[in-house]
């Protein structure tokens, strides 16, 4: 899965570099769709229904399956082929492959691979979480901290603060704001490079779940706002509560 989604990252530079060729639409829900997107989810698609295990697929950009056949998935891939589509058009290199095995409605496996570095996270339940490079391979780890502690770092917009999560921000003492764009908020956590990252707004289980199992075998959680339970996947409704998520607390 991790050579699957470097190829798909590949593809998606070819494109990235011809600008001109972008082929930009925009979808139902008038979010961007380029070309990259596209050939990207093709490349995935394909990739993973030649793997030994073959299970359905959820991708942003496949067709909707109804819930009424999804239900009985045990085990289904989630893939958002272009994570951070608004950002590859401002051409500012945060935007991620993210591919994710889910079984019963928690994720088991994740990759997150970054195109423009050609860096690459991935966990798998039980093996701990790790960076490459393609040649070279570490371990990472969340940073532990008491929410309590001054000078904590918050991923958050520094111009695009919802009042909610303006309220958020200010139960912590003289925090720092940061802001990535697309699942590398979540690496910038797995990573021990941030503490906390609140999002008071809409995702989809595909934004989140590869950089959630990657997140918490770093050592971190990905919990919803209300309940404080993680977050699950393939639910009736793919929308994602709201989600508070962390790096190590005690």
């Amino acid at each position: 899965v991790v050579h699957l989604a470097r190829e798909a990252g590949e593809a998606i530079m070819d494109i990235y570099q011809r600008e001109g060729d972008w082929e930009v639409e925009q979808k139902a829900d008038h979010s961007p769709l380029t070309l990259a997107d596209r050939r990207s989810n093709e490349l995935i698609c394909k990739g993973l229904e030649q793997l030994p295990g073959h299970y359905p697929i959820i991708s942003e950009e496949n067709k909707t399956i109804p819930y009424e056949e999804r239900k009985s998935f045990e085990y289904c891939w989630m893939v958002d082929p272009l994570d951070g589509t608004k950002e590859f058009i401002k051409r500012n290199g945060e935007f991620t492959v993210n591919i994710a095995l889910i079984h019963e409605n928690r994720p088991i496996l994740g990759v997150v691979h970054v195109p423009v570095s050609g860096a690459t996270f991935w966990a798998a339940k039980g093996e701990g979480a790790h960076w490459t490079n393609g040649s070279h391979e570490e371990p990472i780890h969340a940073a532990s901290f008491l929410p309590s502690a001054p000078h904590l770092k918050i991923i958050a917009s520094r111009s695009h603060l919802n009042p909610e999560t303006e309220a958020y921000v200010a139960l912590y003492k003289e925090p720092t704001l940061v802001s990535r764009g697309s699942s590398l908020k979540f690496m910038l956590l797995a990573e021990g490079e941030a503490h906390v990252y609140p999002r008071l707004a809409p995702t989809m289980e595909w934004d989140t779940a590869a950089a959630q199992i990657i997140l918490e075998e770093a050592g971190g959680s990905v919990l919803e706002a209300d309940s404080q339970l993680p977050l699950t996947y393939n639910k009736p409704n793919l929308l994602n509560p709201f989600f508070i998520a962390y790096g190590k607390r005690p």
